[in-house]
């Protein structure tokens, strides 16, 4: 079996910065994708942003570019979110989730998440 645990959550002002990591560990072989998503209490779930084990990548929230950016350690199995400027906004559980399917990779619906971490940014 394969697991994501992410890290690097917590709580800052705003216009604060935060990495976020995805640690893929276990049985990871043919992992596709991994992928962000983000959910407030009482709110859907968002896709944040996608990336390809073969490179590239996908922003889903329009108002996210240029401030939040995705990347991989591919060596190490994990994914990155690198969040600058933050606002209140951006408060959110954020969920790792990773996809052997590349159908999947395009959408929403994985099958792997971790456990998420939290993101509190004040005013």
């Amino acid at each position: 079996a394969q697991q994501l645990v992410e890290s690097g959550g917590g709580s800052v002002q705003a216009g604060g910065s935060l990495r976020l990591s995805c640690a893929a560990s276990g049985y990871t072989y043919g992992i596709v994708c991994m992928a962000w998503f983000r959910q407030v209490p009482g709110k859907e779930r968002e896709g944040v942003a996608t990336i390809y084990t073969s490179g590239g990548s996908i922003y889903k929230i329009d108002s996210l570019k240029g401030r939040f950016t995705i990347s991989q350690d591919n060596a190490k199995n994990t994914a990155y979110l690198q969040m600058n400027s933050l606002k209140p906004e951006d408060t959110a559980m954020y969920y790792c989730a990773a996809s052997r399917s590349a159908v999947t990779c395009r959408g929403d619906d994985f099958s792997i998440w971790g456990r998420g971490t939290q993101v509190t940014v004040s005013s």
